[in-house]
């Protein structure tokens, strides 16, 4: 898939009488790394997954390189969902198949279906695998258990696996919400390391303000489905986090990720 710019316009998702997601209109320019900022219930998760197609839009239309991405069925939307590849915040591995196998999966709608279920995977796609394992330093985990190492390191799991797809966008769900300052701050290098060095779009759900200023290009903050502010990291200040929220940096981290529905978060 070519590189092209992201248009939403007047994006919207019902769920019964709530609505999460409100008119979105956003652009974004190929190569960019977007971190989309936003309290529990604003519409974060909701809209990537339009994006992506897992969830259908009520209202509003998709765009990449001139086509309706709205409008795909068939094979042409399972080509945008491997040329749009998605990291959830749970990883969704198979945990009992081990790291090499589950990075391939990231080939699967490059090939046919009986040759993927029998794992009949070629040389050149294993040796892709093992490229994107070493580059993120997981190696050494090829032949382990995707369920035996650390969270972590599954998230870089995930992470090549999505790179296998050989997508154009990289859409990042909450991908460090479960994991230690540590690992946290490894998957987030890797993230940008992918947007700066293979030109990748990065779009990626993040509850900490920090963390979206240190690693993003760009910034959207959400509140109740809609689009609050949109601009650099250096104009997100705290004055500007306590205006939009009316609360302080400390207070929205606090409220960011209560449990409850991550669906409409």
């Amino acid at each position: 898939m070519q590189h092209s710019t992201l248009e939403l316009r007047g994006l919207t998702r019902r769920f019964g009488a709530k609505v999460a997601v409100d008119g979105v209109t956003l652009s974004v320019p190929p190569g960019q790394m977007l971190g989309i900022l936003g309290r529990s219930g604003a519409g974060k998760s909701t809209l990537l997954r339009m994006i992506n197609r897992l969830i259908e839009p009520s209202a509003g239309t998709i765009r990449y390189g001139g086509a309706d991405v709205t409008a795909l069925t068939g094979k042409a939307l399972r080509d945008w969902r491997s040329g749009c590849a998605m990291i959830f915040q749970q990883f969704n591995l198979i945990p009992r198949l081990d790291v090499l196998t589950n990075v391939l999966m990231g080939r699967l709608n490059h090939r046919p279906v009986l040759s993927s279920l029998f794992g009949m995977f070629s040389a050149e796609e294993r040796a892709m695998a093992l490229r994107a394992l070493e580059r993120f330093d997981l190696l050494e985990t090829a032949l382990r258990r995707a369920g035996q190492i650390s969270g972590g390191q599954q998230q870089r799991v995930a992470i090549c696996r999505a790179l296998l797809q050989e997508p154009a966008l990289l859409l990042a769900d909450e991908p460090i919400a479960s994991l230690d300052p540590h690992n946290a701050r490894v998957v987030m290098d890797a993230l940008r390391l992918i947007n700066r060095e293979d030109g990748l779009t990065v779009l990626c759900n993040l509850h900490h303000i920090d963390t979206a200023r240190s690693y993003c290009d760009r910034i959207v903050a959400m509140q109740d489905g809609r689009i609050v502010f949109d601009g650099s990291a250096g104009e997100l200040t705290s004055d500007r986090v306590r205006e939009i929220y009316g609360v302080s940096e400390d207070e929205f981290h606090g409220a960011a990720m209560p449990a409850g529905d991550l669906m409409l978060a």
